[in-house]
């Protein structure tokens, strides 16, 4: 399954934020499921489409946990009751640690504001500080989880009082109160703390029977019996036993299970694939339909990997039709192609024994003066005729390349024999590129006659 863009950046995210151990000061927030059940999300929780993605304690000590990023459907939470919790949780863990810190220095910054303003012999710049201090007010509570509105609301009234002094000093007889916004009051709710070792024990079991993947619930089955073994998870005694012997009983079946579906997998992609390559659709499909068959046998206990499954065997079904097609149309035109090959065939098995001397141009070592002249009357108005063949309309690419090829080869030949006369070897460099093309042109025409001939197979 391929997870939504940001869904992985926020898995990238908790992987960075949260690795293995947590902070010591991270609040404790709550995801209340649907069916009744808790699980513990060690600092914020974030939702990302259809996904809520957080941090689990999962063993270790009670100040410093290991964590554990889950990833789970937004649709099994009670979202009315996390959110109220989640609420009361910031509230009361910012009321607790920094709330009155920042108030204090609230209370600080407003004394000296109002003390700038007592003093102040510029009324102008005595109100404008005013006001900018009132408009910050208003917003410090929406930016502060309510803490202290009230307190902060009174505030307000002090630098209103200056205001209204100040701009009465100033002639100005009117001001109109802008009213403060209340944060809505969080309804407190206990806040609950570390959840024991056997209460982390039960969520990672909750987890793992929610996971709809099998990795996934393996993974959960495997840490679960990593903290059962580690300390017991506050499990003892036979109670204990027999969780860690049900504990590796299930990863040894779902080991089991992913097995047979490892095997199912490798055989019918190799089978869906064998027969694409021989455009045999017939065995493609029978490849498909023994994938519901197996499925239903194994129990339908993987159906991500049966998706996956079934997707490639989908791929090699199109690839069987498009190569039936290709072999169904190269039969139709096998006529064609096999008297264009005639046809041309003495002009090209020239111009393949004329590959020695337009090397030797290329080269500038040659060739023989006699075998130049040979080769230049073998070559002269090959082109021409060429061009005048009527050829299939797929086979003039191919076509165009043996007229091009051969009109390289004369020019090579040509321009070597006035390089010889002249005695210019900027000439011979001229030969020398013509007879490179003459080569390259030649070796995709015998590469494009050789796939015209030959079946068609998978790319």
């Amino acid at each position: 399954m391929r997870l939504a863009p940001k869904l992985f950046i926020a898995l990238v995210f908790w992987a960075w934020a949260a690795p293995g151990f947590a902070a010591p000061d991270a609040t404790l927030f709550r995801l209340f499921l649907r069916d009744g059940g808790t699980l513990v999300s060690y600092g914020e929780y974030t939702r990302v489409d259809d996904r809520v993605v957080f941090s689990m304690p999962v063993g270790g000590p009670a100040d410093d946990p290991r964590l554990q990023v889950v990833v789970i459907p937004t649709a099994a939470v009670d979202w009315a009751r996390t959110e109220r919790y989640a609420a009361s949780a910031r509230f009361q863990h910012y009321a607790q640690t920094q709330g009155e810190e920042d108030f204090q220095i609230l209370n600080n910054e407003v004394a000296q504001v109002l003390n700038d303003i007592a003093l102040s012999t510029d009324r102008p710049s005595a109100l404008a500080i005013a006001e900018k201090a009132r408009a910050a007010l208003r917003q410090w509570p929406t930016e502060h989880h309510g803490y202290r509105q009230d307190d902060v609301r009174e505030i307000i009234s002090l630098i209103d009082e200056a205001i209204a002094g100040l701009r009465a000093a100033g002639g100005a007889s009117d001001f109109d109160l802008a009213l403060v916004a209340s944060t809505p009051t969080v309804p407190l709710e206990p806040v609950l703390g570390m959840p024991t070792l056997r209460e982390q024990l039960d969520q990672v079991l909750r987890l793992a029977t929610m996971s709809d993947r099998a990795t996934d619930r393996v993974t959960l089955l495997h840490m679960a019996l990593a903290m059962v073994t580690e300390n017991g998870a506050g499990l003892a005694g036979t109670e204990l036993k027999a969780m860690r012997t049900s504990l590796e009983t299930r990863i040894r079946t779902d080991l089991a299970v992913d097995r047979r579906y490892a095997k199912l997998a490798q055989q019918l992609s190799q089978r869906a694939s064998r027969d694409a390559a021989r455009a045999k659709i017939s065995g493609v499909e029978k490849a498909m339909n023994q994938l519901d068959r197996e499925d239903a046998k194994l129990g339908r206990q993987r159906p991500e990997v049966v998706q996956s499954l079934r997707a490639s065997i989908e791929a090699s079904l199109t690839d069987a039709r498009r190569l039936r097609l290709l072999r169904d149309q190269w039969l139709l035109r096998q006529g064609l192609y096999r008297d264009y090959q005639r046809i041309v065939g003495s002009q090209l098995l020239n111009l393949v024994r004329a590959q020695p001397q337009l090397e030797a141009i290329r080269r500038l070592d040659g060739p023989p003066l006699g075998s130049l002249k040979s080769l230049q009357s073998r070559l002269s108005g090959g082109a021409e005729r060429l061009e005048r063949l009527q050829v299939p309309a797929d086979l003039r690419d191919t076509h165009d390349l043996l007229v091009g090829a051969w009109r390289f080869a004369e020019a090579a030949v040509n321009g070597r024999s006035d390089a010889i006369a002249s005695g210019k070897i900027s000439r011979a460099w001229e030969a020398s590129s013509a007879a490179a093309g003459a080569l390259m042109l030649l070796s995709r025409v015998q590469r494009g006659i050789q796939d015209l001939v030959e079946l068609p197979r998978l790319q």
